[in-house]
């Protein structure tokens, strides 16, 4: 012992002096602020409080606010106008005083006043279309905002009022203290949009050959805004893009609409026997016990024949909901409707579809199973669906509100589709049928924070997708293994993240300022988590963490902390420097192999070891050498086939200091060494994951954590000893890391471009 003792502390000590003279010889630097990746995110995060705590989990002062809605609704098909009238009740569960109420005007992002036209720049094209230059340069806006008719106590009494484009400040007429309620009344009216040739993210599609409308409605009435201990009142206003912040709170709605539509929406649907038909029943009560297959409510035969009808009476459906954030609703006398039921851990729910006659036959196959088969993906991964049904719209956008999301997908007028348009829809509907749990139930700030709802959900879509593919394999196209999802996998992130740094932004920015909406707040953050799942910590302890985090904040209002700590918390995993390179920064990934150095053993003394012996005055016999390839000795070395356990003084030493049985424990003899030196020129800190070939073609994997790094941001040496010849190694085999250039990550070094640069000359050309 004492001879490698002797050894290893002579060579610290020779490296420590050498150091410490090199450091005289050279100038002072400046002193410098703590800028290592593994440093804590203390600088980052918000304080701990009774609100929210260190954990992550909700404190005990944790308080969220309450919004209550009665509302009649009624659409003027003729005019595609709606008209609305609605009393809110509004809980003060807070501990401030209240002065006035903020209440959002989504629909005025569509007013003829809009600032939102204004906010983005615009350019002359060398050409363009006339329909474009007429709607570019002479057509005038519509006004699609809300005309607020009144807003009055519940005794009729006026109250002041001030609009601020898409917000509107009501004044209360006492200070509501900490347990008060207070109701007020709104009436309103708007022109419904297009969103077909106006846009939108509700609104109606006109079908011209029979004079149809296909009503998808949301974002329909005056909404409170959120109160919170994080920003008091959310007064970021709506510019089109970033989405909602709502508190939950019950809802009952009456909607009247021409007697021969069909209709469903957010909630329970209260008066089914009066709207309903006796063969509706009937369906409905079948489709609540099958399983395996939708059971069709209004046949294609049966809404063709209402699609050339025009009433002109009236139904009113009425729609009650617990426990909601928002609210929407679906109306046409286009509509085939079918359902099934499904049972989850807990409980039964019905998956459900509205879809004309334009979407089949993929919607018919498709869409609600596909509804199924999210619920039973985002249940296992976070908790049992907590409401009654979930509804899979047919319309040309995607988007999502409680209980209900619109779809697309559609095929062509001989109801030919491709395979891109069949997973296109079954894509979409399991991300809006997703939107349910982020964040209509785990209710982030969307205004703020679009990643919270929107990468959390695609990273959860991932994996339904996988899991639909698996438990439908009839849906896959031939040739296709998996799901080709196009949202999760690492290697799909990576031209975004190495692309043009001047456009783009760290996943922590608000969502309306962000270059590349979809890469930024969807693509990338997913990317993150399924890296973290899949690579870093595994499956077993990011699922607990995930569903601990959902559980935690379910009908809870979350912060991007109380994700972050939780997630930590609930697997004792240190992920600052992830959570930090991931979403704080623009850094990428580049990891590859610098240099391999391959040394021989031997006792033969050299001139390093017969310095050090004298210096310390030890006997040069007595150690053991390393001799790099292609310096003298280490062909010999090599021929000897010496092991490192066939040294006479390693020999001695085992003998001297282990006993038989130890011996027997010890590792296979190695005889081959390497020296790899791993730089990384990306900034952005990962795991090493480094796979090693062997002369008789076998391999091993090993993975180095993500601390490697800790004390040297640019480049990592890495001993080797082997039994077996290494002849290739790699840097991140499977593309697991989304490392933006592959021509650094193989040993011997393979002359090719990387995926990122082919990208790069295909636009080229």
């Amino acid at each position: 012992m004492k001879i490698f003792k002797f050894f290893l502390c002579a060579l610290l000590f020779a490296s420590y002096s050498a150091y410490a003279q090199d450091d005289v010889k050279t100038e002072r630097q400046q002193g410098h602020t703590n800028e290592n990746k593994f440093k804590q995110l203390y600088d980052e995060f918000s304080t701990p409080n009774v609100y929210r705590t260190g954990s992550g989990a909700p404190g005990p002062g944790y308080y969220q606010q309450q919004a209550d809605y009665k509302m009649d609704i009624e659409i003027d098909d003729e005019n595609a106008k709606l008209y609305g009238d609605e009393i809110i009740t509004y809980t003060n569960n807070s501990p401030d005083e209240l002065k006035y109420l903020w209440v959002q005007l989504d629909q005025n992002m569509r007013a003829e006043d809009s600032k939102t036209p204004l906010i983005s720049g615009s350019g002359i094209q060398p050409a363009t279309t006339s329909s474009r230059a007429v709607s570019s340069y002479l057509k005038a806006p519509l006004d699609r905002g809300f005309n607020i008719e009144h807003v009055k106590d519940v005794n009729g009494k006026d109250l002041p009022h001030m609009i601020n484009r898409t917000m509107m400040r009501v004044e209360l007429p006492k200070v509501m203290k900490t347990g008060d309620k207070f109701s007020f009344n709104i009436k309103w009216n708007y022109n419904i949009n297009n969103h077909v040739t106006e846009g939108g993210r509700s609104g109606y599609e006109y079908f011209e050959e029979n004079d149809n409308r296909i009503y998808v409605i949301a974002q329909f009435y005056p909404r409170m805004a959120v109160y919170n201990d994080v920003e008091g009142w959310q007064n970021s206003q709506f510019w089109g893009r970033d989405e909602f912040a709502l508190p939950f709170g019950d809802f009952d709605v009456n909607i009247t609409v021409p007697a021969d539509h069909i209709l469903d929406g957010t909630g329970h649907l209260v008066n089914r026997e009066e709207v309903f038909t006796k063969e509706m029943m009937k369906r409905y009560k079948k489709a609540k016990k099958s399983y395996d297959e939708p059971v069709m409510i209004v046949t294609q035969e049966e809404a063709e024949k209402t699609e050339k009808s025009k009433s002109k009476d009236k139904k009113t459906w009425k729609l009650s909901a617990q426990m909601v954030r928002d609210f929407g609703f679906a109306t046409s006398r286009k509509f085939l409707w079918d359902m099934m039921a499904v049972k989850l851990e807990t409980k039964e729910v019905m998956a459900v579809s509205l879809y004309s006659k334009e979407g089949n036959p993929l919607w018919g196959k498709w869409s609600t199973k596909t509804v199924a088969s999210t619920f039973k993906s985002f249940s296992r991964m976070t908790f049992d669906y907590p409401y009654h049904k979930s509804i899979s719209v047919h319309a040309p956008m995607g988007m999502e509100y409680p209980m209900i999301s619109f779809n697309f997908g559609r095929p062509d007028e001989e109801g030919n589709y491709s395979d891109r348009t069949k997973y296109g829809m079954i894509s979409v509907i399991i991300h809006e049928v997703g939107h349910n749990w982020f964040p209509m139930i785990v209710n982030s700030d969307e205004r703020q924070w679009t990643w919270m709802d929107e990468g959390l959900n695609t990273f959860t879509q991932y994996v339904a997708e996988q899991d639909f593919a698996e438990w439908y394999p009839e849906a896959l196209s031939p040739g296709d293994k998996t799901y080709p999802s196009r949202r999760g996998p690492a290697k799909n992130i990576v031209r975004y993240m190495g692309g043009n740094q001047d456009y783009i932004a760290p996943i922590m920015t608000k969502g309306l300022n962000t270059y590349q909406f979809g890469n930024n707040a969807y693509g990338k953050p997913a990317t993150a988590l399924n890296i973290l799942r899949e690579t870093v910590m595994g499956r077993e302890l990011f699922d607990y963490a995930f569903k601990e985090y959902a559980n935690r904040w379910k009908f809870k209002h979350p912060t991007p902390e109380d994700f972050f700590r939780t997630m930590e918390d609930a697997s004792a995993f240190d992920l600052d420097w992830f959570w930090r390179g991931w979403f704080y920064t623009t850094d990428y990934t580049d990891i590859g192999i610098k240099e391999v150095k391959k040394f021989a053993v031997t006792t033969t003394p050299n001139d390093n070891g017969k310095r050090l012996a004298e210096r310390y005055n030890r006997d040069p016999n007595s150690l053991v050498y390393f001799i790099e390839e292609g310096a003298e000795g280490f062909d010999d070395a090599m021929k000897a086939n010496t092991s490192i356990n066939d040294l006479p003084t390693v020999k001695e030493y085992v003998m001297d200091n282990f006993t038989p049985e130890e011996q027997k424990t010890m590792k296979t003899a190695p005889k081959y060494f390497y020296q790899i030196t791993f730089d990384k020129p990306g900034g952005l800190v990962m795991p090493l994951i480094v796979e090693f070939t062997y002369a008789d073609g076998t391999t091993t994997r090993e993975t180095y954590p993500a601390q490697i790094w800790r004390l040297n941001d640019k480049e990592v040496q890495k001993a080797i000893a082997s039994d077996k010849e290494i002849v290739a190694i790699q840097v991140d085999p499977d593309l697991e890391t989304a490392d933006v250039d592959t021509t650094n990550n193989s040993w011997p070094r393979e002359v090719g471009e990387s995926d990122f640069d082919k990208f790069k000359n295909q636009v080229r050309d």
